[in-house]
């Protein structure tokens, strides 16, 4: 990078601050949403919405919004899979999951990524023993999380424990999905991109909500809709184009920070605006499961055939 485009320091700490409180804070309106709007509804009414706003943007930008028909069906699928399936799903757990504990959950996200590249789909580069060693710390802060719902498998911790597995299949399409649109080569603006992805995931999510007749198990109040306002502004607009000019300016080892701070914010704002209990299993399984994303988002990758290490971080993701 040359001194001409380095970019003022503010100006990432600025982007940091943004990802750190704009993301984090989106569990707790995703929450507050899904008290009477049903989860796909607000999922499709949220993207479609961001979507639209984002193109406009990218148009008035000069940017370019036109894109073939086999790019369309890949940002089609990629879509699908990161906010039809993985984001909707987010939205139906935290019906009953509280927001700190989504998060914390949420945030094994790199976890996955090491597990998917490692064992599923493999790539050209083993995890070090500092990654492995952070993948099984992050298991040990899950069973501590969740052991209150092993233990009392009542009517609300069965929900709350099925809704805490759910999340984790979601973070497996999200990776699944993250590493088609890494693998696929679409020559598409990344902010454009994004705003099909989310176009195309909230018309699915409409029409996959009218089909199971959502409308009429769904309430229309203002603070419903103020939470879809702060999703579209803050999570998806603001939050997305603060993490693409981090993307653009600071490696990416430094940016998968948020996976660890996300957590951190959420908890607190679940605590003070929906008053959720802070359970000495959920600062345990904080205390473990914080620092475990930080060992697997840090350590090296191994080249398969040779001693010598790369430092490649590790792949994150967010569900912003």
């Amino acid at each position: 990078m040359s001194l001409a485009r380095i970019p003022p320091r503010w100006t990432i700490l600025l982007a940091f601050g943004l990802v750190y409180v704009f993301w984090g804070s989106t569990y707790l309106a995703i929450r507050i949403a899904v008290e009477t709007i049903r989860p796909e509804l607000l999922a499709g009414s949220r993207f479609v919405v961001a979507g639209l706003i984002m193109l406009a943007w990218c148009a008035a930008t000069g940017r370019k919004v036109r894109i073939g028909g086999a790019d369309a069906l890949r940002l089609t699928v990629v879509g699908f899979l990161l906010l039809s399936l993985a984001n909707t799903n987010l939205g139906w757990a935290e019906q009953w999951v509280p927001t700190g504990m989504a998060a914390l959950l949420i945030s094994l996200i790199p976890m996955w990524f090491l597990v998917i590249e490692t064992w599923v789909l493999p790539t050209d580069y083993r995890p070090s023993a500092r990654a492995l060693a952070g993948l099984a710390l992050g298991v040990v802060g899950v069973i501590v999380l969740l052991w209150p719902q092993l233990r009392h498998m009542g009517e609300i911790g069965r929900k709350e424990l099925i809704g805490s597995l759910s999340l984790q299949g979601g973070c497996i399409v999200w990776v699944v999905g993250s590493l088609l649109s890494k693998r696929w080569k679409m020559r598409v603006d990344v902010f454009a991109a994004s705003a099909y992805q989310m176009l195309f995931a909230g018309i699915i999510n409409l029409l996959i909500g009218s089909a199971l007749g959502e409308w009429s198990h769904t309430v229309w109040t203002w603070r419903g809709a103020g939470a879809i306002l702060y999703l579209v502004t803050f999570g998806s607009l603001v939050g997305f184009s603060a993490y693409v000019y981090l993307l653009e300016h600071v490696p990416t080892a430094k940016i998968a920070t948020y996976a660890y701070v996300n957590p951190v914010v959420a908890v607190f704002l679940g605590w003070l605006v929906l008053n959720e209990r802070i359970t000495g299993y959920l600062i345990a399984g904080a205390a473990i499961i914080v620092p475990a994303v930080a060992l697997v988002t840090g350590a090296k990758l191994l080249p398969r055939h040779s001693q010598q290490p790369e430092d490649l971080p590790t792949t994150s993701a967010s569900s912003d």
